[in-house]
């Protein structure tokens, strides 16, 4: 849940990236996924998606671009950012993981009208 109405935000940037995690989300509804949270925030740290279907839990980074100027986005989850991703899903998993459930860390850019979903975009090495 977002703490504020995105509509009053000035940034369109931000607008853009919630709408982006907002279509992911619906998404990932579709594919049978359920969505246990919107923006998870652990300190500062977080997690754009965190979704499960079965006993299997995702965290998503959802990039959104209006183009390749910068680089494509898969391009910009980082070593750094991977690193806060694992520690953001490791506090989620602490506090409401269930017993066998297993992760991966999926990355979808969104560019336009084009979405790109990389399952298992990269492993932490743990669990």
């Amino acid at each position: 849940m977002l703490k504020s109405d995105p509509s009053t935000w000035t940034d369109a940037r931000h607008r853009d990236g919630v709408a982006a995690e907002v279509l992911v989300a619906r998404m990932l509804r579709q594919q049978g996924y359920e969505i246990l949270e919107h923006r998870f925030r652990h300190h500062r740290h977080d997690v754009d998606l965190v979704a499960r279907r079965g006993a299997v839990v995702v965290f998503v980074e959802v990039k959104a671009r209006a183009d390749d100027r910068y680089g494509a986005p898969m391009e910009s989850v980082t070593p750094r950012k991977r690193l806060e991703l694992v520690r953001a899903a490791s506090a989620w998993l602490q506090r409401h993981g269930r017993p066998g459930d297993s992760c991966r860390f999926d990355v979808v850019a969104v560019q336009g009208d084009r979405v790109e979903w990389l399952q298992s975009a990269f492993r932490p090495g743990w669990r």
